[in-house]
């Protein structure tokens, strides 16, 4: 509609403008659409909070079940202990019986526990017989002593199971003599085992009819020993009701609710527990069957129609501004072209900071409202170059002959001192005659924040906020090609931490991550502020020292990077950690160096620093030659692949000798494996081992070692025939392979070796990383009749808690305990624990590390079995292998431990 037009409209009769009636259609239209988006996102966010409860049940539910089944196992372990006592005794009396259940204290995890009892196998006319002999706890229990448990067919039937097969096995629901006839449930469950005369235990049901002396058992009632390790978030949550189920004709057992029918809709958790002979049906359904109620504190309903009415306003004023704006250019561009109220009038509608100003004093004569609330109502007062803090860009606009700039990112300044940065174009325009300077800007200041975030991002790294990789390799190659001839010199740090992956197999990956990050904190400590430190990946640091005076002061610094971590101790879940560190140095002190070669250079070092002994620093020089030729693990990779074809692989022994010390008898050995090289030199496993277990060549190189000593058992050692025992290290890898114990197995009849003769050493961190396969692996092995070992056990998470679970013959004490015990109380006391622990599990116990004969006096008074090291024999290559090696070659002995 035109202006005239408007001017000969009827006042009395409005009509309303066509931008108007379209913005009201639009708005309504934005409004119709936010409120559905506000419908179909409560309707999520309810499911989601149903799904969240839902999943709150599942774990509540999970947790009481797998707390159960824990229950029952820790019970089996209570009585498997007590059979572990009758089995290591010839005879266990009544008070050894009473002193084992007081030293248990069961009651402490089972309020529930009525008795722990005793009944002695007696044979009569009439068949077996067990009556009940001893019990305890006495008070209470009366009724129990005498009884007959052939009386009680439950009972009777549980006890002959676990007699036939060894496992804990247990009754079904009765009613126990000691319990009173006023409780009307009968819930009392008894759990077996039985007792066999001591010894090897016995592998077959009829040796375990032949050798069962008794049997032991434990009586529960089964509502309180459920009922006790509820969580109390459970029994307010869900309705939990436990039969037994084995029989076909369902008992129950607990009912959490028992005042309340068990809800029949909504949410359902059932699962069978088998343990024991018995199958027990977990059923739990909610206490509050209905939807989960909506916490209007935190529903997006009330946002999601706010932000509805807030569209349909923007939408609003953006359709009726957009038509504004066209309507007001129309009338502009028709009657005022060059009008500077029509320009101000365009111009304050825009979101862009628009200014105008003179060309020669650049004072600033109009700025539209995104101006003046971004940079201050008093913005009219300054002048144009005094807005910016580039003196270029001021020095250009004070020039009454500038031309103005293209668009730049610059910082403004408001009113208030606050800056940011916009990006500014300015230009030299001619208005009602007279030049001007007009400057167009946007404010970029969080898109600028957001670019140094990312750049931030891709320069560092995420856990330890240090720089990774590829930023240190850039200021590596900045510092080399800005060195020069007589500039100062640099030192490049490579860092690698020890036994790292023993933090993250045994507390798992957050621990490994959290002292990686506390140790990154460590190391920026001892730096100057112009170093530069960075993960350079997995346990891997790198730190570039500037401005060192000499290699003695290089010396200092890596030193006092070694020292700082060799001191740290990291705690994690009541476990602590002392952490190590080897530092491989280069000095960077001739211009021409490349990046590539000084890294090399710097893991070679760090390479050669853990070869020597780790937590140690070392220097890399261009003369030592072993540096050179162990360059690299991927290298060790392709050589151990044609070590067997090549005949590189060599076994030595070191003999294990009795305690105390004595003449005569039939020698036992440990074999060790070395590496033969070009030279003729052998190799200590510390060199090869890694890249042999990082590229998967464990299982290869066991089996040889395996079949390499049982085909040639009469010639590891002099003795010949005469060798006792030969012991023989698996790593994880194999134990890992199922077919393994099959193969070696099938090694020993094909080359006529008795079983007994050779033992097999596991270490304690392959143990506890796959305890349940382990064991299996190790049973298998000693069923053939091979014997077992324990190897370096303190080294890791020792436990005797799982050692009473593993079928042992021999605990080898690591030699870190023994090296010390002379002089370290706590390594002595160790010592003792250990020996007299093995000893009462019936384990052979042997020292290793014995490095002098004072040390062989201390384990021969604390009654150790057996001892080896350096003080009593050094390694020597076996027999068999003397008659085709080189001249000379079958004398090289070498003072390095090893596998």
């Amino acid at each position: 509609m035109s202006a005239g037009s408007r001017e000969q409209t009827d006042p009395a009769v409005p009509s309303p403008s066509p931008w108007r009636l379209s913005a009201y259609l639009w708005s309504s239209l934005a409004l119709l659409l936010g409120l559905a988006a506000t419908v179909v996102l409560h309707q999520q966010q309810r499911r989601h909070q149903e799904a969240e409860k839902t999943f709150v049940r599942n774990e509540l539910a999970d947790k009481s079940y797998l707390a159960l089944e824990a229950r029952l196992q820790t019970a089996g372990a209570m009585l498997r202990a007590m059979q572990t006592l009758f089995l290591a005794s010839d005879k266990v009396s009544r008070s050894e019986f009473a002193d084992f259940y007081a030293n248990l204290r069961p009651r402490q995890q089972f309020p529930s526990l009525l008795a722990l009892a005793y009944a002695p196998r007696e044979l009569r006319a009439d068949g077996e017989h067990y009556v009940t002999r001893w019990v305890e706890p006495g008070p209470g229990n009366e009724a129990l002593s005498g009884l007959d448990v052939a009386a009680q067919p439950h009972n009777f039937s549980g006890l002959l199971a676990s007699r036939d097969s060894d496992e804990p096995t247990m009754s079904g629901p009765f009613r126990l003599v000691q319990q009173s006839t006023s409780i009307a449930l009968e819930d009392g469950i008894t759990m077996r085992l039985p007792i066999f005369s001591p010894g090897k235990s016995p592998g077959t049901i009829a040796e375990r009819r032949r050798r069962a002396l008794g049997s032991i058992a434990v009586s529960f009632r089964a509502g309180r020993l459920i009922g006790n390790l509820l969580p109390a978030q459970v029994k307010h949550e869900l309705h939990m009701r436990i039969t037994d189920v084995t029989d076909g004709s369902p008992s129950l057992l607990f009912d959490s609710q028992s005042d309340r029918a068990m809800p029949t809709a909504g949410y359902r958790f059932e699962r069978q527990l088998a343990y024991g002979g018995r199958v027990w049906s977990v059923l739990m359904r909610p206490l509050d069957s209905g939807p989960a109620a909506i916490d209007w504190s935190q529903s997006n309903a009330a946002a999601g129609l706010l932000a509805s009415v807030l569209l349909a306003l923007l939408v609003f004023s953006v359709v009726s501004t957009r038509q504004r704006a066209l309507e007001l250019g129309w009338a502009m561009s028709r009657r005022y072209r060059e009008s500077e109220e029509r320009f101000r009038a365009l111009n304050e509608l825009l979101p862009a900071l628009v200014l105008l100003a003179e060309v020669d004093a650049g004072q600033i004569t109009y700025a539209n409202r995104a101006a003046r609330d971004r940079l201050g109502e008093r913005l009219l007062e300054h002048t144009l170059p005094n807005l910016f803090e580039d003196p270029l860009l001021d020095m250009q606009l004070r020039d009454p002959d500038t031309r103005g700039c293209g668009r730049v990112d610059a910082l403004l300044q408001n009113d208030d001192g606050v800056r940011f940065w916009a990006s500014v174009a300015i230009s030299r325009v001619m208005l009602g005659g007279h030049s001007q300077l007009l400057m167009v800007a946007s404010d970029i200041s969080e898109q600028r924040q957001l670019t140094e975030l990312l750049s931030h991002q891709a320069s560092h790294d995420v856990l330890t906020e240090l720089y990774n990789r590829r930023a240190f390799e850039h200021r590596l190659q900045g510092a080399l090609q800005s060195g020069s001839a007589g500039s100062p010199l640099s030192l490049l740090l490579y860092l690698d931490l020890d036994q790292f992956k023993l933090i993250n197999d045994t507390s798992g990956h957050l621990a490994g991550d959290q002292l990686l990050a506390q140790l990154a904190n460590v190391m920026r400590r001892q730096l100057r502020g112009a170093d530069v430190l960075a993960r350079l990946g997995g346990d891997e640091f790198g730190a570039l020292v500037a401005e060192v005076a000499d290699r003695a002061a290089a010396e200092q610094v890596a030193e006092r990077m070694r020292r700082c971590i060799d001191g740290y101790v990291f705690i994690w879940e009541q476990r602590s950690y002392t952490i190590s560190a080897s530092i491989g140095g280069v000095m960077i002190d001739r211009p021409g160096l490349l990046m590539k070669d000084l890294l090399a250079q710097a893991d070679t070092a760090c390479y050669m620093a853990k070869e020597l002994g780790r937590n140690r620093v070392h220097f890399y020089s261009e003369r030592d030659d072993e540096t050179a030729r162990r360059r690299g693990e991927m290298e060790w990779a392709n050589r151990l692949r044609w070590a067997v074809d090549e005949h590189r692989l060599m076994l030595t022994y070191q003999e294990i000798w009795p305690l105390p010390l004595a003449a005569g008898g039939q020698p036992s050995i440990e074999l060790l494996l070395r590496f033969r090289d070009e030279s003729g030199a052998l190799v200590v496993p510390g060199v090869f081992m890694p890249a042999a277990e990082r590229y998967g060549l464990m299982p290869l190189v066991d089996r040889w070692v395996i079949e390499t000593a049982l085909a040639h058992f009469d010639q590891l050692h002099p003795a010949g025939a005469g060798l006792g025992m030969a012991a023989i290290n698996l790593s994880g890898a194999s134990i890992e392979d199922e077919a393994l114990a099959d193969l070696i197995i099938g090694w020993l009849r094909h080359y006529r070796v008795a079983p007994s003769r050779v033992c097999f050493e596991i270490t304690e961190t392959v143990a506890v990383r796959n305890l349940s396969q382990v064991v299996r692996f190790m049973e298998r092995l000693r069923a053939a009749g091979c014997k077992v070992a324990l190897d370096d056990f303190g080294a890791g998470m020792s436990s005797f808690t799982y050692l009473k679970n593993l079928p042992l013959d021999i605990l080898k004490i690591d030699g870190s305990f023994v090296r010390d015990m002379l002089t370290d109380p706590v390594s002595h006391l160790m010592v003792k624990a250990v020996t007299d622990i093995g000893h009462r599990l019936g384990l052979a116990v042997v020292a290793e590390w014995v490095t002098d004969a004072e040390t062989v006096q201390a384990l021969t008074a604390l009654g150790i079995n057996g001892a080896q090291g350096f003080s009593l024999h050094c390694p020597e290559l076996a027999v068999f292998h003397r008659e085709g090696d080189a001249p000379g070659q079958a004398e090289a002995v070498d003072r390095a431990p090893g596998r």
